[in-house]
């Protein structure tokens, strides 16, 4: 296979959608689009480049976080295997589609703020009368509240 490996930062285009899949395993698969701005030296005017669009289909583990986490409209971070998918639509005409199978995808930390949902640790246990914070670091609660982006924080 001609795989390749490789991050795409963007932007979420198409809210992600959840299907099973014949084997009866679920993917959940997003659009996304990256594009480039350059600031021309001598006038100081920022100029559009051109866009790259691919899908992003996420497996597995990725399948909960990114549909609890990620929608429409956010900065992305996606890193996984190009593929060029090539299909003909119903009206006979040839197509292709820059596909990636995601490892890994995650808010764009430049562009916007996230808060995370910490899942226990299951070597840490609690006992029944022990306080449910023992343990931790201090820190703000509100830093474990909510998953993904907060609406409050997210980029405009």
């Amino acid at each position: 296979m001609y795989e390749t490996h490789t991050a795409v930062v963007g932007t979420v285009i198409t809210n992600p959608v959840k299907r099973p899949t014949n084997s009866g395993e679920e993917l959940l698969s997003f659009r996304m689009a990256s594009n480039t701005r350059r600031q021309d030296r001598s006038t100081g005017e920022w100029t559009d480049g051109g866009t790259l669009y691919l899908t992003v289909t996420c497996w597995r583990r990725l399948v909960a976080g990114v549909g609890a986490s990620l929608m429409k409209g956010d900065p992305v971070i996606a890193c996984g295997q190009l593929r060029t998918n090539e299909y003909t639509t119903k009206d006979g005409v040839d197509r292709a589609d820059l596909e990636m199978r995601a490892s890994a995808v995650g808010p764009d930390l430049a562009r916007c703020r996230a808060r995370l949902d910490r899942a226990p640790k299951a070597s840490q246990s609690v006992e029944p009368d022990a306080d449910p914070g023992a343990g931790e670091s201090e820190r703000d609660p509100g830093d474990l509240a909510g998953a993904g982006l907060d609406p409050a924080l997210r980029a405009s």
